[in-house]
C-alpha cells in the first residue's frame, strides 16, 4: 500500500462531472467552520467534516486549496465547527459567500477555549485547535483536536446536503 496520491499513467480518467454526481448521490450534514482571525472572524460552509477519533479526540474536514477561508483559519490555529440545523440554510448561504462582511449582523458568542465565533441556533459546536494539516490533492485534510463540545438546538432536524440541494433528515 502506498501514500502516493498522484495520478499513474494506467490510471483511469474520471471525469469531474461524474464525480460529482455520483458523489452527490451521498447525502452530507452541513456544517460552518469559524475562526477567531487576526482582522476579523473567519467563516466557510462545510459539508465534509467527520468524526475522526475517540482517543485523542479529533474531528476533520475537507477544504480546498483554493478557499479564500484558509488563510484565516490556518494563522488563527484553531476553529470551531458549528452543525447547522435545516432551518438555517440562509445563514448557510451568507457563510458559503466570499463576502467580507458574512458575519454582520450575525450574534455570535465565543468558543471556551479558541473565542471561535459559535453561530446561533446551532444544532451543536465542537471547539479545535488545527492538530494536523495533510495533503489531499485538490483539498487540504484539516485535523482538530477537540478542546470542548456542546449541543444547541437538541429540537431541530440537520441540514443535509443531497444531490446538489440543501434538505432535511426524514427519520
Amino acid at each position: 500500500m502506498t501514500d502516493d496520491t498522484t495520478t499513474n499513467a494506467d490510471d483511469p480518467v474520471i471525469e469531474s462531472a461524474d464525480f460529482r454526481r455520483v458523489l452527490g448521490a451521498f447525502p452530507t450534514g452541513v456544517t460552518v467552520v469559524t475562526a477567531a482571525g487576526a482582522d476579523g472572524p473567519v467563516g466557510v460552509a462545510i459539508g465534509s467534516f467527520a468524526s475522526v477519533s475517540l482517543d485523542p479526540p479529533l474531528v476533520g474536514f475537507f477544504l480546498g486549496t483554493g478557499s479564500s477561508s484558509w488563510p484565516g483559519l490556518e494563522a488563527a490555529g484553531h476553529f470551531c465547527v458549528n452543525v447547522l440545523g435545516s432551518h438555517q440554510v440562509e445563514l448557510c448561504g451568507k457563510m458559503a459567500s466570499r463576502d467580507p462582511a458574512k458575519f454582520d449582523g450575525v450574534d455570535v458568542t465565543a468558543a471556551p477555549h479558541t473565542g471561535a465565533p459559535i453561530l446561533p441556533d446551532v444544532l451543536a459546536w465542537i471547539d479545535c485547535r488545527i492538530d494536523r494539516v495533510l495533503d489531499g490533492g485538490d483539498h487540504h485534510i484539516i485535523l482538530g483536536r477537540v478542546l470542548a463540545l456542546d449541543t444547541v438546538n437538541e429540537d431541530a432536524d440537520p441540514m443535509v446536503f443531497f444531490k446538489g440541494g440543501y434538505g432535511t433528515y426524514a427519520g
